[in-house]
């Protein structure tokens, strides 16, 4: 009786690895814009907790009394962190750093009155505080 050894043949196993080769040029493209939506899906999140926070500090300072427009949402190290420097009104729960510079997916804070966007892709979004509002678009 004869050995007979069952194995895949040399030219099974390269056609393989080429197929999955084809699938791999396909799907990492994919992947990488998916992050790309997922950090600017943050960032609109971002954005909108910002502006639900600044129409609250709002409408609390005029139950106070006070009718000042609000001036400032950070610092130099933070982004988004106290309205006007008073740490005992915090814009958001958990503040938000400023991106080092060259940063790309992250906020700054320019001035006072001038936040940015660094887009994942290039470019930037720039929004700025007045009236009480932060106005600006992705």
């Amino acid at each position: 009786m004869k050995n007979i050894r069952k194995a895949f043949t040399m030219i099974e196993l390269v056609f393989v690895i080429v197929v999955i080769g084809i699938l791999a040029a396909i799907a990492i493209p994919k992947l990488a814009a998916t992050r790309d939506d997922a950090i600017m899906s943050k960032a609109r999140s971002t954005l909108a907790s910002v502006r639900s926070s600044i129409a609250t500090e709002r409408q609390k300072r005029i139950l106070r009394g006070n009718f000042t427009a609000i001036g400032d949402l950070g610092d130099s190290t933070y982004a988004f962190r106290y309205f006007d420097g008073d740490s005992a009104h915090p814009v958001l729960e958990y503040p938000v750093k400023n991106c080092s510079s060259g940063g790309k997916s992250c906020w700054k804070r320019t001035n006072a009155t001038t936040y940015k966007f660094e887009k994942p892709g290039g470019g930037e979004a720039t929004f700025t505080l007045g009236g009480n509002k932060l106005t600006g678009s992705f």
